[in-house]
């Protein structure tokens, strides 16, 4: 066998080692696309919404680790919690963890009201396969609802509702019986209802991945009572809009409703814990999983583990103490307004749309142009996938601003940045990328400067 490494050696990797290990044992095509971008820094510290480099240089966090860092990185409160109770019993089944019972608590104290019933897991993804089992066995029924450009997950449940194809084609076939319908199309979910055979209908209060789309006002109330109607299950994807992201505790509590599930991670961890959990109604729960016969079919080893449970109920703790839903709208109102006169003078920015500070920057997409001829049609092709990707790459490498693009809309950057952000550092994007499309008011020219980094990534090596 050959030399294991020890913590020590893995701390004291340069940007190279990491690179070339990375590239051999983990994924080498995302290797490959952070390095030629020249996203692969060698980041050293973390703190709040800040990450320095080995170099020295500070970076901001717009990117939040999608969703994952509304207290920002390392909140003492968090890794206290976790010191409190580092010699207490992890993971021990045959017992109930009281830890998980006060977060469950303190989950529906904060929750829509009529919201009960905890299951814990450890991820986005396992949240909406709970959330799935959970609505077949309560209601009976088989079939799923779901919404075009949709992001649930990429394990196969959570796969099956997600609505883009580029993620669900190389799988098929996956989960056979669901139905596809438009985002916002109150319309639409009834005709998808009427035959009265779906479980529940899976729904982001606002698309993430797809984009940052907001739905029309009213929508998720009229979805609540069309699902009241013919006894399908609303289920709610608050895992990225949970937890003040939007300006609410939760983005439903904005129309007042209550889903029937919940699904909930990301945030939930104060950005040092993975952990995912739904939180359903009584009647749902007991009709799924009530009794001794049925109390065991929905398990997870890692779920409800006294670590990740510590640093829940610490999150919860900061979120409500320093009323983090309130400074999201607040600095959200604010961001997004100074963000709309750049749209007024740069042509190249198509729409800027959002709640709270989760908002989306979403650019035009090129036609033709003399760079595209001379390439084959090259820069569209490339601009078409990797358009917020090169922005994001621009950002961090000339203004050290962290973003990315979302997945379903890869014209849409994301700005996500914790919610303790300050409103001078919301000013530093604004002049940022402000600069940014003064210089470089074209897609071609974006595209020509990210080249010229992919280039210099190269010769580097």
């Amino acid at each position: 066998m050959e030399k294991l490494l020890t913590i020590e050696e893995i701390l004291s990797f340069d940007r190279e080692t990491t690179r070339d290990l990375y590239r051999e044992f983990v994924n080498s095509g995302f290797s490959r696309l952070l390095s030629l971008l020249d996203f692969d820094k060698n980041f050293v510290k973390a703190q709040g919404p800040y990450v320095w480099d080995d170099r020295g240089n500070k970076y901001i966090d717009f990117l939040g680790g999608y969703g994952a860092l509304n207290l920002g990185h390392n909140h003492p409160d968090v890794i206290s919690a976790i010191e409190k109770i580092k010699d207490k019993p992890n993971i021990l089944q045959a017992s109930l963890n009281k830890l998980s019972a006060g977060l469950a608590h303190n989950l529906a104290m904060i929750s829509p009201k009529g919201l009960r019933h905890v299951f814990f897991c450890n991820s986005g993804a396992e949240a909406v396969e709970s959330a799935l089992k959970l609505a077949r066995i309560s209601t009976g029924r088989r079939v799923f609802v779901y919404c075009s450009n949709s992001f649930h997950g990429k394990t196969f449940g959570a796969l099956s509702v997600t609505g883009r194809e580029k993620y669900r084609k190389p799988f098929e076939p996956l989960i056979q019986d669901v139905r596809e319908i438009p985002f916002g199309d109150v319309s639409a979910l009834e005709s998808a209802l009427k035959s009265r055979d779906v479980a529940g209908f899976i729904v982001e209060p606002i698309q993430g991945e797809g984009g940052i789309i907001v739905p029309p006002d009213g929508y998720l109330r009229s979805a609540r009572d069309i699902c009241n109607r013919y006894g399908t299950l609303l289920i709610v994807d608050e895992i990225q809009t949970g937890f003040g992201r939007t300006g609410y505790m939760f983005a439903c509590q904005k129309e007042d409703v209550t889903p029937d599930i919940m699904c909930m991670a990301k945030s939930l961890g104060g950005g040092i814990m993975p952990i995912g959990a739904i939180i359903s109604t009584n009647e749902v729960w007991d009709k799924g999983y009530g009794g001794l016969e049925r109390c065991l079919l929905h398990t997870s080893t890692f779920g409800g583990n006294s670590w990740a449970m510590s640093a829940g109920i610490a999150t919860i703790d900061v979120i409500v103490k320093e009323n983090l839903p309130e400074q999201a709208k607040e600095k959200g109102d604010y961001f997004l307004n100074k963000l709309l006169t750049l749209k007024e003078k740069h042509k190249l920015i198509k729409d800027i749309r959002g709640r709270g500070l989760m908002i989306g920057l979403e650019f035009y997409q090129p036609e033709g142009g003399v760079l595209d001829k001379i390439t084959g049609g090259g820069v569209s092709k490339i601009t078409s996938e990797y358009l917020g990707s090169l922005v994001a790459g621009e950002l961090l490498n000339r203004y050290n601003i962290i973003t990315a693009y979302t997945l379903n809309n890869p014209n849409v950057i994301r700005l996500e940045p914790p919610l303790i952000i300050s409103q001078e550092d919301l000013d530093r994007f604004v002049d940022a990328m402000d600069d940014l499309l003064r210089s470089h008011p074209t897609i071609a020219k974006i595209a020509l400067a990210s080249s010229r980094t992919i280039f210099g990534s190269i010769f580097k090596r």
